[in-house]
């Protein structure tokens, strides 16, 4: 039987050979073909240009302010963001037995550590040179955030952080662990008039959260099965029309997408749109988003009430019912939506 170490030589024999014969493959996209997570290609990397970090990462969270202007970058199955800026504030809250982070700045996030399991430095050779990063890894083995060094970035703050974190035992062995399916109600099981009257009683987008725990359904049944006033399903390719509307009039928006550990968040205009294949991108100097419109099954207009006015959103969909991303009209607290921002959702 092959041996711990032989197999790993021979997964990595294999993504070189991959590479060999597809140069522009992704690393996420060579783990799905070898049929393996994407930690576990990456751990390949032990030993050469991938270091196996400690399990504090809040801990090193909370040091990524002093590396100063980097790329963070989030993704759904079906949508990356990225954003180019420093870490400027983080605030950490306890949630239970886990800890969740507020990242708050040009770099825009909602940190979930409960599923946070690997953590790595890599340093990859480029034709631009030399990259490094940081790259987060949920227990199943999924990419939940990366942050590369950019040419502003403070490279003695990020190996004083690398060398602080490194773990003792540089393996790439990596014991995963499937994520527990939850368990939803059908709508025979659903009170559809409480959870109707629920809905109607939102005093913030937030309480939406607790309202799909309390009846046990997931997000995309719950759009289905509410009253039309409420959510009703739009084009599958809707998010086209509302980069593009955004982008020619100046209309700040808001868009979300991550996983399991991160929830990355743009806020603000956009002003380049392009769309190339199934690829769907903003490209803005500090700001991109890639939508693979291929893994969008479904997209729904949402309206929640708030103590501000209605709250409206679009929201896409995977095949396994996954959010893929959602958009926002842009507001402060306080005030309400764009009336610009709701005529482009209805219109839809």
């Amino acid at each position: 039987m092959e041996t711990i170490q032989e197999s790993a030589q021979s997964l990595k024999q294999a993504w070189e050979n991959l590479k060999e014969s597809e140069p522009q493959l992704r690393i996420r996209d060579a783990a799905a073909k070898l049929g393996v997570t994407e930690a576990q290609l990456l751990a390949t990397g032990i030993g050469a240009n991938v270091i196996r970090l400690t399990d504090n990462f809040t801990d090193q969270l909370e040091e990524f302010p002093k590396l100063g202007r980097v790329m963070s970058l989030t993704r759904s199955e079906g949508c990356v963001l990225e954003h180019k800026g420093p870490f400027q504030k983080i605030e950490m809250m306890q949630a239970g037995p886990h800890k969740i982070a507020t990242v708050i700045g040009p770099i825009e996030q909602r940190v979930f550590f409960a599923g946070w399991k690997f953590g790595f430095a890599v340093t990859t050779e480029t034709p631009r040179g030399t990259m490094k990063s940081l790259q987060y890894f949920d227990k199943a083995g999924e990419a939940v955030m990366k942050v590369y060094l950019q040419e502003k970035s403070n490279p003695e703050v990020y190996e004083e952080l690398v060398q602080k974190n490194t773990a003792e035992v540089q393996s790439g062995q990596l014991e995963l662990e499937a994520f527990p399916t939850p368990e939803y109600i059908s709508k025979e099981e659903l009170d559809l008039a409480a959870f109707t009257q629920d809905w109607e009683n939102m005093k913030d987008t937030h309480d939406f959260f607790g309202m799909l725990r309390k009846y046990k359904l997931n997000r995309l049944d719950a759009v289905k099965w509410i009253d039309d006033k409420w959510a009703y399903e739009v084009d599958r390719l809707s998010a086209r029309k509302i980069v593009e509307t955004a982008a020619e009039t100046k209309l700040p928006i808001m868009i979300f997408a991550g996983n399991k550990g991160n929830i990355q968040i743009h806020q603000g205009k956009i002003q380049t749109v392009r769309q190339m294949g199934d690829w769907l991108n903003v490209l803005d100097p500090d700001f991109n988003m890639h939508l693979n419109e291929n893994v969008v099954d479904k997209a729904y207009a949402v309206h929640k009430n708030t103590e501000d006015g209605l709250v409206s959103a679009v929201e896409l969909f995977d095949k396994e019912g996954e959010m893929v991303a959602q958009f926002f009209g842009l507001r402060k607290p306080g005030l309400p939506q764009k009336a610009e921002w709701k005529t482009l959702v209805d219109s839809l």
